[in-house]
């Protein structure tokens, strides 16, 4: 992407103004979240990268308005089809890792789908080769090798979605699994399969008087009488979401405690929360389960897409999460689903033992980077081709696969350069954008704050 030389004076006043409509309200009602989360995206480039979709994807839009277009003709590869598929809307690279599905098995897999939506494919690639650029730069790699890593990756989705739409079956291109996965990727499910259910619940729960409740502190929060009654309310609501399949054993709902929580994280600042413990599937102690009640963000790129039909879609941003995760996710966790509290949308999930994010801290050798991020090419593309007219999803009824394999085909040699470009372009703007933003954060210029 051509990147305008705003002065920085200009360039803050324009983070500040996409800030304010992504956070604001969340931000008057609970500056103290904001203040954590906004050190926590000070820390680095990638940091501020990961914390600022908005503003990616405003730049996208500006971009696009700049060649007088919009998400169907502002850029190559785009058309009606390849702009309206299901994306995970923060593709970036520590967005990756394990997750139990609903068949028992560990799989490796993209993750975090508060972001997911419909919407142009070509956007997930370049979030994510922008921010191989900015891990690539932080572990001072050259600009040569950086442009390797994210021409590995572009080559492996390519390569990876030629198959899937040329009539390889599912079987013959199966997921990152214990049998499947090698290097880091084996690493990190190994690492998740020495992970227990017992641990979990240990480190936040007790047993009193032959049951079992949430331990005080660490977090937690007692909820008066009302609040209690409302979140139980919403859980009703919750269990009318969930597949036939999720409700085999009724007894496994039954609900032993509820806390408050509240976000503090990158992703869920000032964000209200709660922990509810469930009986699970045997009466055993250390079987009980541990699902959130999340209030739904509004996903950064939907702001940018203004096809009616997509937004008319979801009831609520819960639904809208539930939705595309389960499209982008084959065999999602059997404990996903939707409600509202207080008219607002609400994610539930499991809080999952056996969840292990990929760390690329220790990733330093660009061999085995390359081998890693030719990986998670292949995983976006499996991801992206899940998301279709197989589904059980009406509102992309295609074969995405298949469109965006015709698209690519039409410009073979340009998708490596395309995604390089962008990602150096991005990169360099990402670390400026940063450096503005932390003058800013530091002066007190950041209103609320």
């Amino acid at each position: 992407m051509s990147v305008p030389q705003l002065s920085d004076e200009h360039r803050g006043e324009e983070i500040l103004a996409v800030l304010d409509t992504a956070f604001g309200e969340l931000l008057a009602a609970d500056p103290a979240a904001f203040r954590v989360k906004f050190r926590k995206m000070a820390a680095s480039a990638f940091a501020f990268y990961r914390g600022t979709a908005s503003l990616f994807y405003h730049d996208l839009a500006a971009e696009h308005a700049g060649r007088g277009g919009d998400a169907y003709s502002g850029g190559p590869y785009l058309d009606e089809r390849t702009s309206r598929v299901w994306i995970h809307g923060d593709l970036h690279a520590e967005n990756f890792g394990t997750y139990m599905d609903s068949n028992g098995r560990l799989v490796f897999n993209v993750n975090d789908f508060d972001e997911a939506y419909v919407g142009p494919f070509l956007w997930d690639l370049k979030r994510f080769a922008a921010s191989m650029a900015l891990i690539g730069y932080a572990k001072a790699l050259s600009d040569d090798q950086i442009t390797d890593l994210v021409s590995v990756y572009a080559a492996a989705y390519r390569e990876r979605i030629h198959a899937l739409a040329t009539g390889a079956k599912r079987d013959e291109v199966p997921p990152f699994t214990l049998d499947t996965a090698q290097g880091p990727l084996l690493d990190v499910l190994r690492v998740a399969r020495s992970l227990t259910r017992f641990s979990l619940l240990d480190s936040m729960t007790e047993i009193r008087d032959f049951e079992r409740r949430f331990a005080p502190g660490g977090g937690a929060l007692e909820l008066d009488a009302a609040t209690r009654y409302k979140v139980l309310a919403a859980f009703d609501g919750y269990l009318e979401t969930l597949p036939d399949s999720s409700l085999a054993r009724p007894d496994s709902y039954r609900v032993k405690d509820v806390v408050g929580r509240r976000g503090i994280g990158i992703g869920s600042a000032g964000l209200p929360s709660y922990n509810i413990l469930l009986e699970g599937h045997s009466d055993a102690l250390e079987n009980d389960v541990v699902i959130y009640v999340k209030q739904a963000q509004t996903p950064a790129v939907s702001r940018h897409i203004t096809d009616p039909a997509v937004r008319e879609y979801f009831l609520h941003e819960g639904h809208r999460t539930v939705i595309s995760q389960r499209a982008l996710q084959a065999h999602a966790d059997p404990w996903l689903g939707w409600t509202e509290l207080d008219g607002a949308g609400q994610l539930v999930a499991e809080v999952s033992p056996y969840a292990v994010d990929l760390d690329w801290s220790d990733l330093d050798d660009p061999e085995e980077m390359a081998l890693v991020v030719a990986d998670l090419g292949r995983a976006t593309a499996a991801m992206h081709a899940a998301a279709d007219d197989t589904s059980g999803e009406s509102l992309v009824p295609f074969s995405t696969e298949r469109a965006i394999d015709a698209a690519i085909a039409a410009d073979e040699d340009a998708l490596v350069p395309l995604l390089v470009d962008f990602a150096h372009d991005y990169g360099a703007r990402a670390r400026r954008d940063h450096q503005i933003f932390l003058d800013l954060f530091r002066n007190g210029r950041i209103p609320g704050l």
